[in-house]
């Protein structure tokens, strides 16, 4: 198997390892409080009951949380603790050692078995989660290539961007976005693939590498949407099976272009772009909706161009059906509109990040679907020289 590099150039490369979890410091104290215990116990239990029988529960319970090292001397400790009660006289009517009673010398080898048992037990969780922080490491790495940080700043356009997995342990999925800086202005993408696990996340690979590259050869933005169409009919073909009509993707494509005041928009069957400004907020929506990518071919269909005007400090939030689709115990749908309007304008990161922790209240940290949301400010001054840092995008 090919592991990954170490040393600080790799880290450097790829960013630091994925570190071991860290158990809770109750945890890993667990086998001194249990002995603890036990101590208290001993001395006031009848002879007929030895409490210290019970220390043949140490090991394990340091191998819940602790290294293989430490559960080995905690089962030396044990045994040599389980020795010390057996042959020290008590308040409890023992007047004579117990050292080298059969019952005792059974105690010792089965708490010695016990120890050996969790030592192993230990060394293959640790070795479980080197594995998983490798598998982390690698699903970081993927989400990285597959949906990579846009730039915060390009001209006069403040962006960031916003990804939650409605799995707990997923990193990436079938939600995506882009945003592209060409010669025709920025060019922004927001998406939702069909289905989910690996094929999703392939399809989605499929259709950023298309609008990538076609992003700077197109012109205009049907031309644009029928290339990456037909990237994704001509993928989706190649992949073959049943699903091959069904494998389909919803998704917004926008333009802002840097000499003009618009945003064009084609909306491919998607939740509609919301513009926030101050004292409005409203969905970009002319209803012209066009088929979901790899069905424009079957029902023959054109993609329609909407323009809209934009003002310095407006702002567009383009999202996937994740959020609108985010139900509260009741089972109401995430109320996106007014949320928004109650906030007023925020910078692209402060909104996504209230956006963020809302969702997870609202649905009681129970998402049922993944998320992806990509925001676009307009900033009220003109483009800083080159030689000059940008003004922040941030309040």
């Amino acid at each position: 198997m090919t592991r990954r590099p170490t040393g600080p150039e790799a880290d450097a490369e790829f960013g630091p390892r994925t570190q071991l979890p860290t158990p809770p410091l109750w945890m890993r104290w667990l086998p001194v409080l249990f002995v603890a215990g036990v101590l208290l116990l001993e001395p006031v239990t009848p002879v007929d009951w030895p409490v210290s029988f019970a220390l043949i529960a140490v090991p394990l319970l340091a191998a819940f949380a602790n290294r293989p090292v430490i559960v080995a001397g905690a089962t030396v400790a044990a045994v040599v603790l389980e020795g010390v009660l057996a042959g020290t006289p008590c308040c409890a009517g023992r007047s004579v050692g117990y050292l080298w009673d059969r019952h005792y010398v059974a105690s010792y080898i089965c708490t010695a078995l016990v120890g050996a048992l969790g030592t192993i037990l230990a060394a293959h969780r640790i070795r479980r989660e080197r594995t998983l922080a490798d598998v982390r490491f690698v699903a970081d790495i993927a989400q990285r290539v597959l949906l990579r940080p846009v730039p915060h700043r390009i001209g006069t356009l403040c962006l960031d961007s916003l990804y939650l997995s409605a799995a707990a342990e997923a990193r990436i999925g079938g939600d995506l976005y882009e945003a592209v800086p060409t010669t025709y202005g920025v060019r922004l993408l927001i998406g939702d693939v069909r289905g989910k696990g690996l094929l999703a996340v392939e399809t989605a690979a499929s259709l950023l590498g298309a609008f990538r590259e076609a992003a700077h050869d197109e012109p205009d933005l049907p031309t644009l949407v029928d290339r990456v169409e037909t990237s994704i009919s001509r993928r989706a073909d190649q992949l073959g099976g049943t699903e091959t009509t069904e494998r389909f993707i919803t998704a917004v494509f926008a333009e802002i272009p840097a000499t003009d005041l618009v945003v064009r928009v084609v909306n491919c069957g998607h939740p509609p772009p919301v513009l926030i400004r101050p004292g409005q907020v409203r969905e970009l929506d002319q209803g012209r909706s066009g088929p979901p990518l790899n069905l424009g071919m079957l029902v023959g269909e054109l993609y329609h161009v909407d323009t809209y005007p934009l003002r310095p400090g407006d702002q567009l939030l383009l999202y996937t059906d994740g959020v609108t689709e985010t139900r509260d115990a009741s089972g109401a749908f995430y109320p996106l509109l007014d949320r928004l309007r109650s906030w007023g304008p925020l910078p692209p990161r402060e909104l996504l990040d209230r956006l963020h922790h809302d969702l997870l209240a609202y649905s009681h940290k129970g998402l049922q679907d993944d998320t992806a949301a990509l925001s676009v400010w307009l900033l009220a001054d003109e483009p800083a020289e080159p030689e000059e840092p940008p003004p922040p995008c941030m309040s």
